[in-house]
C-alpha cells in the first residue's frame, strides 16, 4: 500500500556523512565486527528491550519500527520532519521506538542524549527529543558544552530541576544511553540513522526505502 508522503530524496545523499562520522565513532568505541548473516539472532540484543521508549504504540499494531539516532547528527536531523510525517502516516498501525546512539565524535550527542533521558524520567521524553531536533541548528557541531542550554529547555518544560540534574548526574543514566549504543553496535549499526522495520535493518538509498518495508511488513502482516 503506497502512501502519499512526499519525501525529498536530495537529503539522501547526505547518508554518506553518516558512514564518515561513523567511522570515527567506532574507531574510538573499538566495537568488534558487524554481525554476520549466520550468526544466531539468540546471541544478539533485543531490538525492544524493556524499559525502551515508545513514541507510538497502538493497540493492534503488527509491525515495529526501531531508529537508531544522535540528536547532534545533521542527517538524523534532516531526516526527522519525515519521520514525523510517517509516523503520522501510518498512525494506528506501527509502532516507532527510537533508542539513542550518540557519536562520540559529537561534542554534545552525549549530552542531548542525557537531557532526553531526564526528561523522559519525568514523562517528558516526546517533548524533549523534540526540542533537541527542532533547535538541532542551534547547537550542533559546537565544541562547548551545551549542557546549560539542554537545562534550559528542560526549564522551559516545567520540569523539576532539581531531579533533573539528579537524572543527568546519575552514573546509571549514562550507562542507560551506553546500552543502546553497545546493542546498536553489536546489531550491526554504523552510522546514524538506521532504522530496523520487524527485525531487518533497512539498508537506505532513498527515504522511500523506509515506507516501502513498512508497506511491505504491513502486507505480510495483512
Amino acid at each position: 500500500m503506497q502512501r502519499s508522503t512526499t519525501i525529498n530524496l536530495a537529503i539522501i545523499g547526505a547518508l554518506a556523512v553518516a558512514g564518515i562520522i561513523a567511522a570515527g565513532a567506532l574507531a574510538t568505541g573499538a566495537p568488534g565486527p558487524a554481525p554476520s548473516s549466520s550468526a544466531s539472532t539468540a546471541s544478539l540484543p533485543a531490538l525492544v528491550p524493556e524499559g525502551s521508549h515508545v513514541l507510538d504504540d497502538p493497540e493492534g499494531a503488527t509491525v515495529t519500527v526501531v531508529e537508531f539516532l544522535d540528536f547532534e547528527c545533521e542527517v538524523c536531523g534532516a531526516v526527522y520532519p519525515y519521520v514525523e510525517q510517517i509516523r503520522e502516516d501510518y498512525a494506528g498501525e506501527i509502532r516507532y521506538v527510537p533508542r539513542y546512539f550518540p557519536i562520540p565524535a559529537h561534542r554534545n550527542s552525549m549530552n542531548a542524549a542525557l537531557a532526553v533521558e531526564a526528561a523522559a524520567q519525568q514523562g517528558e521524553y516526546q517533548a524533549m527529543y523534540e526540542r533537541m531536533f527542532e533547535t538541532q541548528s542551534e547547537w550542533g557541531e559546537r565544541q562547548e558544552t551545551e549542557a546549560p542550554r539542554f537545562r534550559g529547555y528542560a526549564d522551559d518544560l516545567g520540569l523539576d530541576l532539581t531531579a533533573y540534574d539528579a537524572v543527568v548526574a546519575d552514573p546509571a543514566t549514562g550507562a542507560r544511553i551506553r546500552a543502546d549504543f553497545d546493542a546498536g553496535l553489536a546489531l550491526g549499526v554504523q552510522g546514524t540513522p538506521t532504522f530496523f522495520v520487524d527485525g531487518e535493518q533497512v539498508r537506505l538509498e532513498r527515504v522511500a526505502d523506509l515506507t516501502d518495508a513498512i508497506d511491505a511488513a504491513l502486507g505480510s502482516g495483512e
